[in-house]
């Protein structure tokens, strides 16, 4: 049943079992409001409570005007709250959101439909928490919820001194098999990571303070990620003697130890490999290969690990012309249940999942001669495979049986359980056997990639890695870990840093001896938005040309916001502002690249949009509210915020123009932010 008809009927058992209030998160705001209507017929509150509500909800409301009282968005919220229903996220009117909020603390309203910012430092708890989906898009793509993300969420659920426990219903809107569950409800928080990032505002301020770059060096030195970085070095000190170590081992071997080793192994594989075409020949492995089966998938040398049998077919095969007859074990096809990746490309076949603990468990044909290991052990599958949860269940399974056999699963014994007397068979076991002890005890076991694989009871059928192979990588691991011991915050930015000030230098902000100019001193004054483009625009006197509300306009391009799908016409000023705030970022994204600093030109350019500049023009010049947004498509709670930033904005261009000395393009980006400053936009807030 899908979400959207499934979530009525959880917030109506939450209602009969008295599980209220609850928190229901959704990482659509759409979706919040959608899921709020869907419910609007369930009344959670008494007719106290309703008139407590109509009570702050008037109360609220006269902070605005007539007008705006009678916004959509103000007049269609009440019936929900008088229900004891509301909404939260970033779209909202502030004055709507923090209303929301005040009643939601007071355990008037039941049901709260919100995005995952309400679990962000309000001390609002519930006693029920719900999910409408664990996947969520971050920007780039779709992905599960993090455990720390999950963690804060459901937090919520269980108020202090009031719940002897918590609840939380979480409804899985795509398949997620055991691995992903497991991750999600028992995985821990990520490690606190600093992520310093050299920006020309930092530059600029640091160099306006201090003699010049070497003291910029300083600065980064004491810089968290530094700080991290020297905290690692104990224990990547102790990796590092380790690799050194193994690979001292098989230095110290000499040629004729290493030849002795290889010979050794390579006369195991070839026994094995023996062994294995015996075991697979149909006549004496279909028996055993029933549903349920434990079997391990190699292809073309690739390993994709351990699957589960569910059928055998039989596959008729072109006869032969002039090629080498294929074995008999070729006719046969194994459909084994794998976790894998999905295919690099159209056409291609799935890829094998690392380690087990990605991809998505699928069936997955695959010939009878590519399996490379048969255990012992077998699992009850269910009757249909179809749905994702039956899969699941089966590779929950597989899971718990690769956890009990740390060591390896147990395999099918070829001679005590398949009966197997073949002289030539017999001879290849018999020569492992005798070889392998010698292996094991041999002076380079340990240091070699075979020691995993004898260890961990997957021996045969695996490729030949020699020593010198192996060695080699342990040189090359102990080479990259020993420049990561040496690396430091000041060598990965010192190139970094001699970059953006060779731009600095370009653009006019600083002068060869690296000292702080009139530009630079501008710049200084801003960092909500990019402070390059700004100052080339202001010193190029394209501001000063414009009108106040024009010029919160062109400065709405600065502010990022969501996408929307209205594109209104700008007027003629408007346009060929925009036009020249282009081609003017174009030619600082191509000094960034000359100076070394990868830039798309296009995508840096196409960053500045046209969103916002034909709302903030019209507010600016008067427009009332509810036509501003009978115009656009984007929430409300979108437009005030970045015109609140909007507002920091052009107070800090105002700074910029006094640090320059400009004190009629001051008055400017003062009277652009005062045209903006005028009703519900810049309303007071219900908590002061």
């Amino acid at each position: 049943m899908p979400p959207d008809v499934l979530h009525p009927q959880i917030v109506k058992l939450c209602k009969e079992k008295q599980w209220a209030p609850l928190v229901v998160f959704s990482f659509s705001r759409r979706d919040c409001e959608n899921y709020a209507r869907a419910v609007a017929s369930l009344d959670f509150t008494t007719d106290d409570e309703k008139a407590a509500v109509q009570a702050v909800f008037n109360n609220a409301m006269d902070i605005l005007s007539e007008a705006d009282r009678d916004l959509r968005p103000v007049t269609t919220i009440l019936p929900l709250l008088r229900a004891g229903i509301g909404v939260h996220h970033s779209g909202l009117l502030p004055v709507v959101k923090e209303l929301v909020e005040l009643l939601f603390q007071e355990q008037i309203l039941k049901v709260l439909f919100a995005t995952e910012t309400f679990a962000m430092g309000l001390n609002m708890p519930a006693r029920t928490v719900v999910f409408t989906q664990v996947r969520k898009w971050d920007g780039e793509n779709h992905r599960w919820i993090a455990p720390g993300e999950y963690t804060q969420m459901s937090g919520r659920a269980g108020r202090r001194g009031m719940d002897e426990r918590g609840i939380c219903i979480v409804m899985c809107d795509k398949d997620m098999d055991a691995d992903a569950a497991k991750t999600l409800l028992l995985g821990s928080s990520a490690p606190l990571v600093s992520s310093f990032k050299l920006s020309y505002y930092t530059l600029l301020n640091v160099l306006k303070r201090v003699a010049g770059e070497l003291d910029m060096e300083a600065v980064i030195v004491k810089s968290f990620h530094q700080f991290q970085h020297e905290q690692s070095l104990p224990e990547h000190e102790k990796k590092l003697k380790a690799l050194e170590a193994q690979a001292a081992v098989i230095q110290g071997a000499g040629e004729e130890a290493v030849a002795e080793y290889e010979a050794l192994k390579g006369e195991i594989d070839d026994a094995a490999a023996v062994m294995l075409a015996e075991m697979l020949r149909p006549e004496r492995i279909l028996h055993f290969l029933r549903p349920g089966r434990v079997v391990r998938v190699r292809v073309a040398g690739v390993d994709y690990g351990w699957g589960v049998a569910c059928s055998v077919s039989r596959r008729p095969l072109a006869p032969p012309q002039g090629g080498a007859v294929p074995p008999a074990s070729a006719h046969y096809t194994v459909d084994t249940l794998l976790r894998v990746l999905p295919p690099a490309q159209p056409g291609s076949g799935p890829r094998p999942s690392p380690d087990g603990v990605a991809g998505e468990l699928h069936v997955v044909p695959v010939l009878l001669h590519c399996l490379s290991g048969v255990s012992a052990l077998m699992i009850q599958l269910p009757e249909d495979l179809r749905a994702a949860d039956a899969r699941a269940a089966v590779g929950l399974a597989l899971a718990e049986l690769r956890a009990r056999f740390p060591t390896g699963l147990p395999r099918l014994d070829p001679v005590e359980d398949m009966q197997i007397r073949d002289p030539q068979f017999m001879a290849a076991v018999q020569k492992v056997a005798t070889l392998e002890p010698r292996l094991l005890e041999h002076p380079l076991f340990a240091a070699s990639a075979e020691a995993q694989r004898y260890g961990g009871g997957d021996a045969a059928g695996g490729g030949r890695t020699s020593l010198l192979e192996k060695k080699a990588q342990l040189k090359s691991a102990a080479q990259e870990l020993r420049a990561k011991m040496l690396d430091s915050e000041v060598a990965r930015f010192r190139k970094e840093l001699h970059s953006r000030s060779a731009v600095l230098r370009r653009l006019g902000h600083l002068d060869a001896a690296g000292v702080v100019q009139l530009k630079g001193r501008a710049a200084c004054q801003i960092d909500t938005a990019d402070e390059l483009l700004v100052t080339e625009l202001m010193f190029q006197g394209v501001f000063m040309s414009m009108e106040p509300p024009a010029i919160a306009a062109l400065c709405s391009c600065f502010i990022p916001t969501e996408k929307s799908k209205e594109d209104a016409p700008l007027k003629p000023q408007l346009s060929l502002a925009l036009a020249t705030l282009h081609e003017t970022a174009r030619h600082v994204a191509e000094v960034q690249n000359d100076a070394g600093i990868e830039v798309d030109v296009d995508e840096y350019v196409d960053s500045f949009k046209k969103t916002l500049m034909d709302p903030v023009y019209r507010w600016c010049t008067g427009c009332d509210f509810g036509e501003l947004l009978r115009n656009t498509d984007l929430f409300e709670g979108t437009i005030i915020r970045a015109v609140r930033r909007l507002d920091e904005l052009l107070m800090q261009l105002g700074l910029a123009a006094e640090a320059a000395g400009d004190t009629g393009l001051q008055r400017k980006f003062t009277q652009a932010a005062e045209s903006m400053r005028h009703g519900i936009m810049f309303a007071s807030s219900l908590y002061l």
